[in-house]
């Protein structure tokens, strides 16, 4: 198997880990501390803002490669191993099915919407 090959299935792999840990904080049954961990590392790999902007050479993708597998690896440990299977058998049929568009637009208005209150709140802070 050549590296790009190998590559594309951790890249998908990491997709359906990230896309269970999202299952996996919304079940009752995950204890609290990991619904915590699993709800933080879903968000951050899903949002497009990152704690180290892209575009800084070396260090703009490390948070890529790095900070969000580690966050994964700390995630699922604290996950109880049927749930997870569980979670991980849902995230891959669902990986079978079309992209939404509705999540992609509620997700950008979220980070508008913070955006625009906290440019509110800073301008009301300087008048």
């Amino acid at each position: 198997m050549s590296w790009l090959a190998n590559s594309k299935a951790w890249a998908r792999g990491i997709k359906r880990d990230v896309h269970a840990l999202y299952l996996s904080a919304r079940d009752p049954r995950t204890p609290w501390h990991a619904k915590a961990v699993a709800a933080a590392v879903a968000a951050y790999a899903l949002s497009p803002i990152d704690l180290i902007p892209d575009f800084i050479p070396i260090l703009g993708y490390l948070d890529d490669i790095v900070i969000v597998p580690l966050g994964i690896l700390l995630a699922i440990r604290l996950i109880p191993e049927e749930i997870m299977a569980e979670h991980r058998a849902t995230a891959a049929a669902a990986a079978q099915r079309p992209v939404s568009r509705a999540a992609a637009a509620a997700i950008i208005g979220l980070w508008s919407l913070t955006v625009a209150l906290l440019c509110l709140w800073a301008w009301r802070r300087m008048g």
